[in-house]
């Protein structure tokens, strides 16, 4: 199965309210499920290999808990409003790594204010700011993986 149909079929389960998802062409198969909505995780994929070389499904770690040895604990966030990804990719705090990042800690933004892009699949995406205030807390590194619904910023 060719891997962009896959990342098709993951975008459409982001999008959606399905747990579960599973195609058959051939041989081949995919499933596609989404961990329960308290987990706040991407979903998990599992690749079903043809009958000649079965494949024992292993649980997958997003780049986020593998780096910190965990889910991250929505309890460290202080009190404001939390921007979270709104797809998975790589962070960057900055247009480019020359330029200064877009917003610091204490920093005033408005709605609309670029916070920090995205890229997912070459494609450059913009986070930008839900709610006008402060900025209290930026809970990633530039260039750091992210997952789907991770706190991103905390605006005051």
């Amino acid at each position: 199965m060719d891997l962009r149909k896959i990342k098709k079929l993951i975008d459409l389960l982001e999008e959606s309210n399905l747990t579960e998802i599973e195609i058959r062409e051939g041989e081949e198969a995919v499933r596609l499920s989404r961990a329960a909505p308290a987990a706040a995780a991407s979903p998990a994929v599992q690749v079903i290999a043809p009958a000649a070389a079965p494949a024992a499904p292993m649980p997958m770690q997003s780049p986020v808990q593998a780096a910190t040895g965990g889910t991250p604990k929505p309890n460290d966030l202080p009190p404001g409003h939390v921007v979270r990804a709104p797809m998975v990719g790589t962070f960057y705090a900055s247009p480019s790594p020359d330029k200064p990042a877009f917003v610091t800690v204490g920093q005033q933004v408005k709605p609309g204010d670029t916070l920090g892009i995205i890229e997912a699949m070459k494609m450059f995406n913009p986070i930008e700011a839900e709610v006008g205030g402060t900025v209290l807390a930026i809970q990633c590194e530039s260039g750091q993986p992210v997952e789907f619904d991770q706190p991103l910023f905390v605006i005051g």
